[in-house]
């Protein structure tokens, strides 16, 4: 019998949507997930939920509550499914968040990604794909970010843990011959999205009829990436494991490249939407209009991102497309679906 995929961060956004899509094309897969209440859990387990009417008949789906920061339990779990590859995306999300809770992000976001680690070394996993994220480009002014660029900046405790992530995975790729590919993430959006983030937060506001905050006064652009794209990006990448570059130069070293088996991509639509377009983007789907309240920046934001995507392009022959007027129109189907307004 295959062994299994494992996935971490399953009931999370792009976790479960990774998890469907696996159980779409047959695979066997091990999700595990704390459902801890950063935000309201049962959307966690109404995603849950989605995924056993998908795969639970056909015996492909086992799911197991448990904290990646907890090692024994870990390796324990490891140990009894011995998956041939893990996708990684359990994490202490939030960038502002992170400012006021540094202790929770310290100890899943390094301790849990280092078992992680330590259990894909010991049981002879193939490939790991883990969750980076676009912040890790922090005070980086020169856009569009490039995964040659260094990231020696980073402005939130949240991106400087997902840096150390990266360098964690290289460690490990290096010593062990661990495959690893690293994903950097960029503001993900779509159904089943995070309640945290600006799309849910604008839209449950806008069709309340109460005020949206809107930072640095509106003047800040995301590269906001549909979450299909993002799942579709992330499965070719997992069927093609990391391997080192021969082309490496120890003497001009590229960040994103290594004589190890350790690749890093961004993911991002590479079309930045300014904020204030994006909100008449949704304004439109849901047929309100938006009150704005306008604020400053916040500590640990910064005013835009970009990504530019051909490096993951020429490694998978694909890149992230949807229109950001068709994104939102999904998202904002899906939002009036699931909360009945």
């Amino acid at each position: 019998m295959t062994r299994p995929i494992l996935v971490t961060g399953a009931a999370g956004f792009i976790g479960a949507a990774v998890v469907r899509r696996l159980l779409r094309r047959g695979e066997r897969v091990v999700g595990v997930d704390d459902l801890n209440p950063y935000y309201d859990p049962s959307l966690k387990r109404a995603r849950l939920a989605a995924i056993s009417e998908q795969g639970a008949a056909a015996g492909h789906w086992r799911f197991h509550t448990l904290c990646i920061s907890d090692g024994e339990v870990l390796a324990a779990l490891f140990a009894a499914t011995e998956p041939r590859a893990v996708i990684h995306l359990a994490a202490q999300a939030g960038v502002r968040h992170s400012i006021t809770h540094p202790g929770i992000y310290a100890q899943s976001n390094l301790v849990g990604f280092g078992h992680v680690l330590e259990c894909c070394r010991h049981h002879g996993v193939v490939h790991l794909v883990y969750a980076s994220s676009s912040s890790v480009y922090g005070g980086n002014r020169t856009i569009p970010f490039r995964e040659s660029q260094p990231v020696n900046h980073p402005v939130s405790l949240y991106a400087a843990t997902k840096r150390a992530n990266e360098l964690m995975a290289h460690a490990y790729s290096h010593l062990f011959g661990l495959a690893a590919t690293g994903l950097r993430f960029f503001t993900v959006y779509g159904p089943w999205g995070r309640p945290d983030m600006a799309p849910m937060l604008f839209a449950s506001s806008i069709l309340a009829g109460e005020p949206i905050r809107v930072y640095n006064h509106g003047a800040m652009s995301r590269d906001f990436t549909y979450i299909d794209d993002v799942v579709e990006a992330l499965i070719r990448c997992l069927d093609k494991p990391a391997t080192p570059d021969p082309d490496f130069d120890r003497c001009h070293p590229d960040p994103a490249t290594s004589w190890a088996p350790h690749r890093l991509f961004n993911i991002g639509n590479s079309q930045p939407v300014a904020l204030l377009d994006f909100i008449t983007h949704l304004e439109g789907a849901l047929g309100r209009q938006a009150i704005m309240d306008f604020q400053p920046m916040q500590p640990g934001d910064v005013e835009s991102t970009a990504s530019d995507s051909r490096a993951l392009a020429d490694w998978i022959d694909f890149r992230p497309a949807m229109p950001i007027g068709e994104g939102v129109t999904r998202f904002a189907v899906w939002f009036r679906q699931y909360t009945g307004s």
